[in-house]
């Protein structure tokens, strides 16, 4: 086994093992991309203070996540076609977060059902709700999420109109894959990939393949996806959801204090800070330049999450010292799912938690809850969304 170091080991497995067409889909934003490669080089503006001469031993990472006791403030985000990247991938990855004791969230566009995720772990998972025209198929999915006991709802709200990615237009993605010459060529080299898809029954969206009207197989699939996602999302059906849902609500996508204190108004236990990962408004500002304006709003009064950049335990302070009670990975655990299955679920985690204790020590602390501004030095004008640096 080759020996992981840090995410980017991971990620150049990956990009070896995984059919070209899944890596693109992990690996790029919208059109020119720039809010995606800022989301990670914001990060990278935010340096530590260091301390010494403090006592560092007796460290914990351990934390909360809208009341559920966790290994480190580390959730896995809901990331669509994840059981493409590894055959039973959403399965695999629900069992690694299950095991190191941090949430796996499920996305509406997995490939394995709530049902299978359900069926493989023991403990709630958290279920990403993206809502569709069909009134009917998001009342079934919200009692299907209920039936299978997951904890908490993630509504997802920036992605009411799909944001243009060029790779997947060009790689013409899909599930299954559509077979063009370059994409069967390419498949043929991935070969551990292929047997893994082989040996699985599960290839196709398992939350909506017999489950939405007229979707019977993956034939009607792709017209109903791209026909359904709900451009009349607004308050007033978050509020309808929070109601039908009844329990723990995240809303995810907020990028904006005004946003952030309609999410509030509604009622959501917690708020993700997040741009899509990049992969919707492209020209959006990083999720880490909006987090202090958000936490500014809102801190005191709800829970505050945040998603898009995360890629070591360093950012994952970087976030809880300006005020996130928690974070997400996605891109991070995918590379770690691509390149080495369930196994590398885990040492994405590991590899985390490990950068996150380590980092913090040398920051002089002890325990994540007294992390704060006071561990880093923030240029002038970061926390000014308006202020280029």
């Amino acid at each position: 086994m080759p020996v992981i170091t840090c995410i980017e080991d991971l990620r150049r497995i990956y990009a070896r093992r995984a059919p070209r067409m899944f890596y693109d889909y992990t690996e790029s934003g919208s059109w020119t991309e720039q809010t995606f490669r800022e989301n990670t080089s914001d990060f990278n503006k935010l340096h530590l203070r260091q301390r010494v001469a403090v006592d560092m031993t007796n460290r914990s990472t351990r934390s909360t996540m809208i009341g559920q006791d966790v290994a480190m403030p580390v959730a896995l985000a809901p990331v669509g076609l994840t059981g493409m990247q590894h055959a039973d991938g959403e399965i695999l990855a629900a069992r690694a977060a299950e095991r190191f004791g941090v949430p796996f969230t499920l996305s509406t566009m997995s490939i394995c059902s709530i049902e299978d995720v359900a069926e493989h772990t023991t403990k709630p998972f958290w279920f990403q709700l993206y809502v569709m025209k069909d009134e009917d198929f998001v009342r079934r999915i919200i009692e299907r999420a209920k039936a299978a006991k997951c904890s908490a709802l993630v509504l997802t709200l920036d992605l009411q109109i799909l944001g243009q990615r060029h790779k997947d237009l060009k790689n013409g993605l899909s599930a299954p894959p559509k077979l063009t010459l370059p994409t069967m060529i390419n498949l043929a080299t991935k070969w551990r990939w292929g047997l893994g898809m082989l040996g699985t029954k599960r290839r196709s969206f398992g939350n909506i393949v017999g489950h939405a009207k007229g979707v019977g197989d993956t034939s009607s699939l792709s017209s109903w996806t791209a026909e359904q996602f709900d451009p009349q999302l607004d308050w007033g059906k978050v509020e309808k959801l929070r109601d039908l849902w009844g329990g723990k609500l995240i809303l995810k996508g907020i990028l904006d204090a005004e946003d952030a204190k309609m999410a509030l108004r509604v009622g959501a236990d917690a708020i993700v800070v997040s741009n899509h990962g990049g992969r919707q408004l492209d020209g959006a500002m990083s999720a880490i330049r909006m987090l202090p304006s958000i936490m500014e709003a809102v801190g005191d009064k709800i829970e505050v999450h945040l998603d898009s950049g995360i890629r070591s335990g360093q950012d994952v302070l970087k976030a809880l010292s300006l005020g996130a009670r928690g974070t997400y990975i996605g891109r991070a655990f995918i590379y770690g799912l691509g390149a080495m299955g369930e196994a590398g679920v885990t040492r994405a985690l590991e590899v985390i938690q490990s950068e996150l204790e380590v980092t913090m020590a040398l920051c002089g602390e002890r325990d994540v809850h007294n992390l704060g501004r006071h561990n880093l030095i923030i240029p002038q004008g970061y926390d000014d969304p308006t202020t280029v640096i």
